[in-house]
C-alpha cells in the first residue's frame, strides 16, 4: 500500500471516509488546496443528506449508501478514525496500491515551515483531561496553546487556521495513530494499556502497538507510567531522535529521570541539574483537581511533558490550580444524608472504573452496560474490599454479577432488569438505601452506554438529575 506522503495536493484525486466532523473537515481542507475530492460514506439519512449538500456546494461530490467500492482514479483514501482497518474500502485501496492515511496526518503534512511542535498523549484512559491539564499548564506558562486531537476543533482546522501557537497539547487515541505513519511529536506519554476497543485492533499486541506509534521520532521526551510496565516497553522499542529520554511517572517517590509524589509535593527529578541528588517541587496534591490516584498520575504525565517543553515549575502548579476537569469524570455531584454521589459516567471500561473505585471507600458502586468484550474478574478482585454494595444496570449486567459472585460473595447485590428511563432513578434510590453515613455512592459503569443512552454524558445527567431528585425529598 501507498505511503501516503503528498507533496502537492492540486489535482489530486481524494477519497475521504466518514462524513461525521473529522471527514467534514478532512474534505473542506483538501480541496481548497486544489485536490478533487469525493467522500464516501454508508449513511443515507437526513442528516447525511444535509451535509452532502453543503460539501457539494463547494465542489466536493458525496457518495453515500456506499462505503465499499473505491471510486475510480482515487490516489489516496483518508480514513474518519472509526472505520475498522478490515474495511472493504481498504481492501480495496490495498489491491490497488491506494495509501490510506487519517485526518492525524494529513495535518501533520500540511503543516507549515514555523508550525508549533506537538505534545501528544495517548493511553486507555485519561487521555482527554492529561491533555486538557497540559493545556492548563502551558497557559499558565503564557505559550499559546490549544487543545486538539482527539477532543475539539478538528486537528486539520487547527493547522490550517490563522491562528498561530506557540505548541499544541494533542490528545491521539489509538485509531489516530493508527492511520498517522509520518507523526513526529516533539514529545509524548502513554499513560497506561489496558484491553480496550479489541474489536477495532484485533489483538491487545495490534491495540499496544499502535499506541507505541506515538513515541516514533520523538525528539526529547518519551513519558511512560512507572506502574505499567507496558508503556515503557513501547519506549523502549521506539526509534526516536537522537537524546531523547525516557521519563517515568509515579505515585511514589521517584528515581532520577521521574516525576513522583514525596509527602503530598509533586517533584520532578527528570528536568533538573544532577537528578542524581536533587528534586524540584512542582506543585502539591492538593492542587489537582479532583485530587483521586488516577488523576494525580495524569497530573505527573501532564507535568513532565511541559517540563521537557520547558515550562517552569511555577507555571505546572498554577495550571493544575486552574484546571477543571470536564463533567462526568469523578465529578461530586451531591452530598445527600451523610453519603457523596460520584459520577464517573465517562468511566467506560474496567480499567477507568478500577481507578475511580481505588479513589473512594467505601462504595456502593453503580455499574453495567454494554461491555464491549470486556471481563469483570480483575476488577472485582482488585476493588472487592472497597464495595458496600453493588447495584447493576444495563444489558450486560450479568457478566459483572457473575464476576461479584465468583470473587466478592459477602458483596450485596441488586440486579435492576430495566432498560427504560427511570431505571437510573432506581439505582440511585437503591443505591441510597444500601448507603451508609460516610459512604460513596459511585456511578463507574465500566461498560458502554449505548444500551440504554446516547452516550456516557446522557447517563451521566440520568444520575445528577436522580441524585438531585433525591437530594429534594430528602431536604
Amino acid at each position: 500500500m501507498g505511503s501516503g506522503q503528498v507533496t502537492s495536493w492540486q489535482g489530486k484525486n481524494i477519497t475521504v471516509a466518514g462524513l461525521g466532523v473529522s471527514g467534514i473537515s478532512a474534505a473542506r481542507a483538501l480541496a481548497g488546496l486544489g485536490a478533487s475530492v469525493t467522500v464516501v460514506d454508508g449513511g443515507d439519512g437526513e442528516g447525511h443528506r444535509a451535509r452532502a449538500a453543503e460539501l457539494g456546494e463547494l465542489g466536493i461530490s458525496v457518495r453515500l449508501a456506499d462505503a465499499e467500492t473505491l471510486p475510480e482514479g482515487t490516489e489516496l483514501v483518508v480514513t474518519s478514525p472509526g472505520w475498522k482497518p478490515e474495511s472493504p474500502l481498504f481492501a480495496a485501496a490495498a489491491a490497488a496500491g491506494v495509501g490510506v492515511v487519517g485526518d492525524v496526518e494529513i495535518a501533520w503534512q500540511l503543516r507549515g515551515p514555523d508550525a508549533a511542535p506537538w505534545l501528544a498523549i495517548t493511553g486507555t484512559n485519561g487521555k482527554t483531561t492529561t491533555t486538557q491539564m497540559l493545556a492548563s499548564i502551558l497557559k499558565a506558562a503564557g505559550l499559546k496553546t490549544a487543545a486538539v486531537g482527539n477532543i475539539g476543533t478538528p486537528i486539520v482546522d487547527v493547522v490550517l487556521g490563522e491562528e498561530k501557537y506557540d505548541v499544541l497539547a494533542v490528545e491521539l487515541s489509538s485509531y489516530q495513530l493508527h492511520w498517522a505513519p509520518s507523526l513526529r511529536a516533539h514529545s509524548a506519554a502513554v499513560l497506561n494499556l489496558a484491553p480496550d476497543h479489541l474489536d477495532w485492533h484485533g489483538t491487545m499486541e495490534a491495540y499496544a502497538a499502535d499506541k507505541g506509534r506515538i513515541y516514533e521520532g520523538n525528539t526529547v521526551a518519551c513519558v511512560y507510567n512507572v506502574a505499567d510496565p507496558a508503556t515503557e516497553k513501547l519506549v523502549e522499542n521506539a526509534d526516536v531522535e537522537e537524546g531523547c529520554r525516557a521519563i517515568g511517572f509515579t505515585l511514589g517517590a521517584p528515581g532520577p529521570s521521574m516525576l513522583g509524589v514525596v509527602d503530598g509535593i509533586l517533584v520532578d527529578r527528570a528536568f533538573v541539574e544532577n537528578r542524581q541528588k536533587n528534586a524540584q517541587e512542582l506543585a502539591e496534591v492538593k492542587d489537582v483537581n479532583p485530587p483521586a490516584p488516577h488523576n494525580i498520575a495524569n497530573a505527573l504525565a501532564a507535568a513532565a511533558l511541559a517540563r521537557a517543553f520547558g515550562v517552569e515549575p511555577r507555571a505546572v502548579r498554577d495550571g493544575l490550580r486552574d484546571f477543571r476537569p470536564d463533567a462526568h469524570r469523578v465529578a461530586f455531584v451531591d452530598e445527600v444524608a451523610g453519603v457523596t454521589y460520584i459520577d464517573d459516567s465517562k468511566a467506560t471500561n474496567t480499567h477507568a472504573a478500577e481507578a475511580s473505585l481505588a479513589a473512594f471507600e467505601p462504595v456502593v458502586w453503580i455499574a453495567g452496560g454494554l461491555a464491549k468484550g470486556a471481563t469483570f474478574d480483575e476488577l472485582v478482585q482488585k476493588s472487592a474490599k472497597r464495595m458496600r454494595a453493588a447495584v447493576l444496570i444495563g444489558a450486560d449486567r450479568a457478566l459483572i454479577a457473575e464476576a461479584l459472585a465468583r470473587h466478592a460473595p459477602e458483596v450485596p447485590v441488586v440486579d435492576l432488569d430495566r432498560t427504560d428511563t427511570g431505571a437510573m432513578l432506581a439505582a440511585v434510590r437503591e443505591a441510597a438505601r444500601l448507603a451508609e453515613p460516610g459512604d460513596t455512592v459511585l456511578l463507574a459503569p465500566a461498560c458502554a452506554s449505548m444500551d440504554m443512552f446516547a452516550n456516557y454524558n446522557k447517563r451521566g445527567d440520568a444520575f445528577a438529575d436522580a441524585v438531585r431528585e433525591l437530594a429534594a425529598e430528602s431536604a
